[in-house]
């Protein structure tokens, strides 16, 4: 992958810790307002064309604590599907990695929770889905290219 065009700051510990208390706020406002606010992304691609998000509830693989991470998804039959891209990052997500260790796991979308179980996707999944995700968000094909990575593409299968 050529990471051409990559901002240098991108894997700054400062992105992570935006990303972070971003992510936080975004959740405290998607609950409180039962998603009416926060259930679209409209940054970057989304501003024109905005991206259903949800909020992923999963597990720490190390400290066992309850987290909660909002997302952009697309559905795929009864499944949701959602992208491990980290903005373009050097390394996965710690949401992602916590659904490696322990896949079981809730989504929240408005005010329905569902139990749901990750799998990463084959790569013939993510060859089937990856073009649905680009048509949904455009930037993640940016993402990929500045990624020193393949990006995961993750199955929530309902459970």
């Amino acid at each position: 992958m050529d990471p051409k065009n990559k901002p240098a700051q991108l894997n700054s510990p400062w992105v992570s810790k935006i990303m972070k208390y971003g992510g936080k706020a975004h959740v405290a406002v998607y609950r409180l307002t039962g998603g009416r606010i926060g259930s679209k992304w409209r940054i970057g691609a989304g501003f024109k064309k905005p991206v259903p998000t949800l909020l992923l509830e999963h597990v720490g693989r190390k400290s066992g604590k309850r987290f909660v991470t909002p997302l952009v998804y697309i559905t795929d039959g009864p499944d949701i599907v959602v992208v491990a891209s980290q903005g373009g990052r050097d390394d996965h997500p710690q949401w992602y990695r916590n659904l490696v260790a322990n896949p079981e796991a809730y989504v929240e979308i408005g005010r329905e929770r569902r139990a749901v179980r990750a799998v990463t996707a084959d790569p013939e999944e993510r060859a089937r889905l990856w073009p649905k995700l680009v048509d949904a968000y455009a930037d993640f094909d940016t993402y990929q290219s500045w990624a020193n990575r393949e990006i995961p593409v993750v199955i929530l299968q309902p459970r």
